[in-house]
């Protein structure tokens, strides 16, 4: 009984872990204005407290996986809660931006180990039916700490004002260490007496950087075409990065990655899963804020007290679906509830009409968030399942990886899609407004397109521009305009979880086997 009810103290410890590193992702999303304010610095400079954050997370999560597997998993999850925790306190006390931009890489790599090993160390903590309900446990804590971002970041913020949501994660930080000395298993170390492959290690972060910093510039530049040099260079360097990382890892002894892991059908199923929940799920939480926030003219709070009709299913299932998973086949499983997603999607798509309201959107939220509570649970599970437990971290740091590089992907790729059926309707109905001149429609409709969709809003409704005699069809085009827009990426969206859902249960095996037979 005593050392059952450690297990469970150890599972608190690695969702403390899990939940802070995640957390960090998105909570800085609604303290950005305090910050230009307090730093008098422009939106566009402090997307790099953002952007530094998900490069590092993404280039570390694989390198800290490895020296988790090759070193003790405890000990590199140990060090990881450590310096988030310090960073952390950096952060709170930045004197200035740059200051704040070196606090936030230093504290991704915390991240980073925290996300990776923390799956890892579960599974080897635990055995039997109690991994699936512990993984699931696990699983419902990456949901909702992806997603109550905005909530708990707009209640700090409002409250104790933009630090706090750097210096909230040193008590919950210095928790996480203590009970994880005290509960925790440490692994064995499976790579000490091996060389570290550093090659590999750079290689591999070397890709990473140069794929998500190319979508960063892109993203960032919406009317860069691909072929800019700005972005195509990264690409170029990525690809260049990849292939010269193969070359390596397939010669050298003991590689970063034994790559005929990629042999088996059922990773592949399992990254495709975890990449389109980031091109979907994860990434259309920004979408979802914005428009809350920008056109619906909810605060930071309000807006993330409404997401929680998306992120509670993951409180709610997490367990569930770690019992669920130990009876019936989990590609079925997850296949079947991305098929749900998309149908919430494709709810939403109609019910973006251009005066929208939360309640014709909480049943297509609460459709999301049933997917999102069901497969991120079962994801990890299964993914794990089969895998060596010598490498059982570098597997967890691939999902993690890919689920990341996914999330970049659709913050990119949707934001294209927004904007060319934004631009496209505004190009076709500005010059219908009655009233408004010609020449005025073309100037209006560069400064809209110019602007964004995001920015559309503020610019429709401001005060210089309700005083003009067209302000009434202005107001009406751009709000028709964003919902057509919105429209095009819910559908997107939809589109590539009923892809994920096909590679579910084609590719992914539905039975547990064993891990311990793969030792």
């Amino acid at each position: 009984m005593e050392n059952n009810y450690k297990k469970w103290l150890a599972l608190v410890a690695m969702s403390l872990g899990t939940f802070m590193g995640l957390l960090d992702v998105t909570v800085v999303n609604v303290a950005l204005p305090a910050l230009a304010k307090h730093f008098n610095e422009t939106f566009t400079n402090l997307q790099w407290v953002l952007n530094i954050y998900t490069l590092v997370l993404a280039i570390s999560l694989l390198i800290v996986s490895k020296l988790g597997d090759m070193f003790g998993r405890k000990k590199i999850f140990l060090l990881s809660i450590v310096i988030f925790v310090i960073a952390s306190a950096i952060n709170g006390l930045a004197p200035n931006a740059m200051a704040l931009y070196i606090g936030r890489g230093i504290q991704a790599i915390g991240g980073a180990g925290m996300n990776s090993l923390a799956m890892a160390l579960v599974a080897t903590n635990f055995q039997g039916k109690e991994r699936g309900v512990a993984l699931g446990i696990l699983g419902s804590v990456i949901g909702i700490s992806t997603a109550s971002g905005p909530l708990i970041g707009g209640y700090l913020v409002e409250t104790f004002g933009w630090s706090s949501i750097f210096y909230i994660n040193v008590p919950i930080g210095i928790i996480a260490i203590l009970l994880t000395l005290a509960y925790v298993k440490e692994t064995p170390s499976y790579g000490a007496k091996e060389r570290v492959d550093f090659g590999g290690m750079v290689l591999s972060a070397l890709t990473l950087f140069s794929l998500i910093y190319g979508l960063i510039q892109k993203e960032g530049h919406a009317n860069w075409g691909w072929t800019n040099m700005n972005i195509l260079s990264w690409l170029i360097a990525a690809v260049i990065s990849f292939i010269a990382f193969i070359w390596v890892e397939s010669r050298v002894k003991q590689p970063m990655i034994d790559l005929a892991m990629f042999k088996s059908r059922h990773l592949i199923g399992t990254l495709t899963v975890a990449v389109a929940l980031g091109i979907s799920l994860y990434s259309f939480n920004a979408f979802l804020t914005v428009l809350m926030q920008n056109y619906l003219g909810y605060t930071a709070f309000q807006t993330g007290l409404r997401q929680l009709t998306i992120s509670i299913w993951s409180l709610i299932l997490g367990p569930v679906t770690g019992a669920l998973g130990n009876r019936f086949a989990k590609n079925k499983l997850i296949g079947y509830s991305l098929f749900i997603g998309a149908i919430g999607f494709v709810v939403f798509m109609n019910a973006m009409v251009t005066h929208l309201s939360f309640n014709q959107m909480w049943p297509a939220m609460i459709l999301m968030g049933i997917t999102n509570g069901m497969v991120n649970p079962l994801l990890n599970s299964a993914g794990l399942e089969g895998v060596a437990l010598k490498e059982m971290g570098l597997t967890s740091g691939l999902i993690n990886v890919f689920r990341q590089i996914g999330t970049t992907l659709g913050v990119v790729g949707l934001g294209l899609v927004q904007s060319n059926r934004y631009e496209s309707y505004l190009n076709t109905h500005m010059t219908d407004i009655a009233a408004m001149p010609a020449s005025v429609a073309k100037t209006l409709t560069k400064v809209l397109v110019d602007a964004g969709p995001f920015a559309g809003h503020g610019i429709a409704f401001s005060t210089r521009m309700s005083h003009t005699p067209f302000a009434a069809g202005l107001q009406t085009v751009v709000l028709a305009a964003y919902s057509a827009a919105m429209r095009n990426i819910t559908l997107v969206a939809a589109v590539v979880l009923v892809i994920a859902g096909i590679a579910a249960l084609t590719l992914m095996h539905g039975r547990q086997r064993s891990v311990d037979a793969t030792q």
